[in-house]
């Protein structure tokens, strides 16, 4: 069993900027960041293998999110910025031991509680 624990929600204003972090409790081969806004169902982020490949599941966020991860310390950050109203929503870090990058929900095992952003206009 893999633990994930997020951290660095919050609320901010249209424009800003702010980082989430997971920390894993093992290493995993993949880790990654859905988000679930309230009453849509939960989408694919982005995730990162363990030699650093990256892949993005939303237009929306291309270019101003960046992932990243430190597999020494077995964790995953997200870097926002320019945020904007609609990218309020719970963020849920994932992981799994898949040999590649999948966006689908049920590919990944292991869930962190998640942390709230809110963006407001």
């Amino acid at each position: 069993q893999v633990h994930l624990v997020e951290s660095g929600g919050g609320l901010v204003q249209a424009g800003d900027s702010l980082r989430l972090s997971c920390a894993a409790s093992a290493r995993t081969a993949i880790m990654a960041w859905f988000r679930q806004a309230p009453g849509e169902e939960r989408e694919f982020v982005a995730a990162s293998d363990w030699i650093g490949s990256s892949r993005y599941g939303l237009d929306s966020v291309k270019g101003r999110f960046t992932i990243s991860r430190v597999n020494a310390k077995n964790t995953v950050d997200l870097q926002m910025s320019s945020l904007k109203p609609e990218d309020t929503a719970g963020y849920y870090c994932a992981a799994s031991n898949s040999w590649t990058v999948t966006t689908l929900r049920g590919d990944y095992p292991y869930w962190g509680q998640g942390t709230k952003v809110t963006v407001s206009s």
